[in-house]
């Protein structure tokens, strides 16, 4: 394959390190903004014209939803991991070939995803203890979401091939554009057409699915190094290997911290429709306070793996402190700013008083603890752009499950079952996982120029 590295990739390896990770972040982390718009705005528009148990029954799907979108987040990072070293090596015949077995498998994951996670909606819903009052919008929801699920898989598969020879820019501009489309659809199937929570869920299928349209008609049109050729589509098993021993642990960790995270919405859903609501807008606001630390382990990922992979071992740890400290800064304005915000964000999603009320209480008593996961994700990132996606996974696998449900079950149980103590259980994983990853990293890292 006799082409060049041109202008929509960016070559992490030289340059400014600070302003390198700005403006390969910046991108990345409003298309996140706009991805996770998606679910928001099904949330706002149910909230505003269905009402709060529909309301319920959305926020009690996201956990399920991320179990299986997780999954295959880890396999594209470590597509991302392999392509971003070949990237950084300048082994363009051997990207080619990673591309087509990244793409040929992300096809044949679809097809598992979708029939196993259709099939196990009904399972998963009684598992988490979903009250019978919001069980049969829950059902309905979460079925149309899981049968159009591939659209949001292919879409991200594809943007992570593009984020892993540094280009962010072109996946921002699909997401503004079927971000658009999901708002239109979303008050034509609700307000005009009268189809309810089924009209959310196929509101944001159908936006996923042109998302992933045009992120597939990019990979196949472009004349750049990573273009994905259909005929000379096949899987290496060598490079799929690498790329699911660096995928695998990181998807095994956030499926777990997900499953974990079941757990914890079992515990709040106890508490009735009221709590369920106000936990549920909590959780969307919450993950947009994380868009900056996850965008910027993201980035040090594909920082730290370009400059491995080109030999510059001191400049990817460089990366790494000055990433950290770049996602503690801005996380730590936008907490202050929700902080004090909290009750005006809530009633975005709500106007009923006990959704304000509970949505405000678990802001103000968690959102401030978010600045631990500043260091957690980073450094995970970090790790994972070194080809060590191991120890993340059993590190995050200790604080965000195992010490976390010992301290919910204790609460529960023994101390305090109230809304806001259940809702505690998330920062007490927070800080327990900084705290090991921090001492695994100052270990493991032992010099800038230790080859990994």
């Amino acid at each position: 394959m006799e082409q060049t590295k041109k202008t929509t990739s960016r070559d992490l390896t030289k340059g400014n390190i600070a302003v390198q990770v700005l403006l390969f972040s910046l991108p990345l982390m409003l298309g996140n903004v706009f991805q996770m718009l998606y679910n928001t705005v099904d949330s706002i528009v149910v909230g505003n014209f269905v009402g709060t148990q529909a309301l319920a029954a959305v926020g009690s799907t996201t956990m399920i939803v991320n179990l299986f979108v997780f999954f295959f987040n880890g396999f594209s990072i470590g597509a991302g991991v392999v392509i971003g070293n070949l990237f950084g090596a300048g082994n363009l015949k051997k990207l080619h070939d990673a591309v087509e077995t990244v793409m040929a498998a992300s096809f044949i994951l679809c097809v598992i995803f979708t029939a196993v996670s259709v099939a196990g909606v009904e399972s998963m819903l009684r598992f988490m203890a979903t009250p019978e009052d919001v069980f049969a919008s829950a059902s309905t929801y979460l079925k149309i979401y899981c049968a159009g699920i591939s659209g949001l898989l292919i879409y991200n598969i594809g943007s992570g091939i593009l984020r892993a020879v540094g280009d962010t820019t072109r996946p921002l501009y699909f997401l503004i554009l079927t971000s658009v489309l999901n708002i239109i659809l979303d008050l034509l199937f609700v307000i005009v057409f009268h189809l309810g929570i089924a009209g959310v869920a196929l509101a944001t299928i159908a936006s996923q699915f042109v998302s992933a349209v045009l992120i597939l008609l990019l990979l196949m049109k472009t004349k750049d190094i990573y273009r994905f050729v259909l005929a000379d589509m096949r899987i290496d098993w060598d490079i799929l290997k690498n790329v699911f021993a660096i995928g695998l642990p990181a998807a095994i960790q956030s499926v777990i911290t997900a499953f974990s995270n079941i757990f914890v919405q079992s515990y709040i859903n106890h508490f009735g429709s009221g709590v369920m609501a106000g936990w549920s807008c909590y959780n969307k606001i919450d993950m947009f306070i994380m868009l900056p630390m996850n965008s910027m382990a993201l980035a040090a990922t594909t920082f730290v793996s370009q400059n491995i992979g080109a030999g510059k071992y001191k400049r990817a740890e460089d990366g790494t402190r000055i990433t950290i400290l770049l996602t503690l800064a801005v996380t730590g304005v936008i907490a202050a700013l929700i902080y004090f915000l909290a009750s005006f964000a809530v009633n975005l999603f709500s106007n009923d008083p006990d959704v304000i009320y509970y949505g405000t209480l678990f802001l103000h008593t968690n959102v401030f603890f978010l600045l631990f996961n500043c260091i957690t994700h980073v450094l995970a990132g970090s790790l994972r752009g070194r080809g060590d996606s191991r120890a993340p996974m059993i590190i995050m696998l200790i604080g965000f499950v195992a010490i976390r449900q010992i301290y919910l079950f204790i609460m529960a149980n023994y101390i305090s079952n109230t809304p806001q103590a259940i809702g505690f259980g998330y920062p007490v994983g927070w800080m327990v996982a900084s705290a090991l990853e921090l001492l695994y990293y100052k270990l493991r890292v032992k010099t800038p120029h230790e080859e990994i």
